[in-house]
């Protein structure tokens, strides 16, 4: 008799797990997504990620805004008698009742080298720490946030000039490599789930916005991991004459001067370690990205200038 399995995911980093499921014949009986949600401007109603491979792939699926005392879905989910659940991203707490929902529990798919980076931003957390190595886990979910035992953590090294965007999609397409290897012995009971260390547990708060203006007084590799991190949403910037300014690309320089003193006519700016940082990319408020050859045809912003941390 086939398995039932329930995925449950929302973003671009779930997509190519659900794809890889999919393509090598595991039965996905439902897919479970966040809702459309509208767009800033104007009235254009923008699906998930998972709910347009979802359609693509002919699989059936459902948005509903909230798990939490809905009778409905747990009515479904009970009936349904799947044998396992995967997570990637869902963005949704999965209450406690749902949990014993499935023959073999709920497993999540966490985009952090666990108990380090619990919660929501792990990604951009480990890049902006500076760790040295990224990585997902594969845990069995349980009532507090992300702190279910382990069965397997698959690393990389961290490469310092990629960014959140890049990791992510290097992370996505590990683990649907490694969601396979696992799967298996998973529905067979054949995998140890070991509790993890909570001592050792860190947390990735959500990402707000402000944490994106840079300090010049930071050393340059912690700027160049904001940077990195926070690309490209909110992303990483500075003020200057009241306009935004986003770095989107950058590197370390060697360039000495006060923290913040525009170094040279190629924006390379000065920070608080005797190194300074080379801009490759930015983007003015209200305008588009640019190269750093073509921004400066038109900058202000020239060699000998101090930019402040306001």
């Amino acid at each position: 008799m086939s398995k039932k399995i329930i995925f449950m995911g929302t973003p671009l980093f779930a997509v190519p797990i659900l794809k890889s499921l999919y393509q090598n014949g595991y039965p996905i009986s439902v897919v479970y997504t966040q809702p459309p949600q509208k767009s800033n401007r104007g009235q254009k109603i923008n699906k998930s990620p998972v709910q347009g491979i979802s359609e693509t792939l002919n699989i059936d699926y459902r948005c509903p805004r909230t798990l939490k005392d809905n009778e409905e879905e747990y009515k479904f989910l009970k009936e349904l008698n799947a044998d396992l659940a995967i997570v990637v991203a869902y963005g949704q707490i999965i209450p406690k009742n749902y949990l014993t929902l499935t023959k073999k529990g709920f497993i999540n798919i966490h985009g952090s080298i666990l108990p380090k980076w619990r919660g929501a931003a792990p990604i951009q957390r480990s890049i902006m720490n500076l760790d040295p190595n990224v990585g997902i886990s594969i845990m069995r979910i349980v009532e507090e946030l992300d702190s279910g035992p382990v069965s397997n953590i698959y690393k990389i090294k961290l490469d310092r000039n990629n960014n959140a965007q890049e990791i992510s999609e290097k992370l996505s397409l590990l683990a649907a490599e490694k969601i396979l290897d696992d799967i298996d012995d998973i529905l067979e009971d054949k995998i140890k789930f070991i509790e993890q260390d909570h001592s050792q547990a860190t947390y990735a708060k959500k990402i707000n916005k402000i944490e994106g203006q840079l300090n010049w007084n930071d050393n340059a590799s912690k700027i160049i991991g904001k940077i990195n991190g926070l690309f490209p949403s909110p992303g990483a910037f500075f003020n200057f004459r009241g306009e935004r300014y986003k770095i989107l690309k950058a590197e370390i320089g060697n360039g000495l001067g006060k923290p913040g003193e525009i170094l040279s006519d190629k924006l390379e700016i000065a920070c608080n370690d005797n190194q300074s940082i080379k801009v490759l990319e930015i983007q003015r408020q209200g305008k588009k990205s640019q190269k750093i050859s073509e921004f400066l045809l038109g900058s202000h912003i020239k060699k000998g200038l101090i930019l402040s941390n306001v």
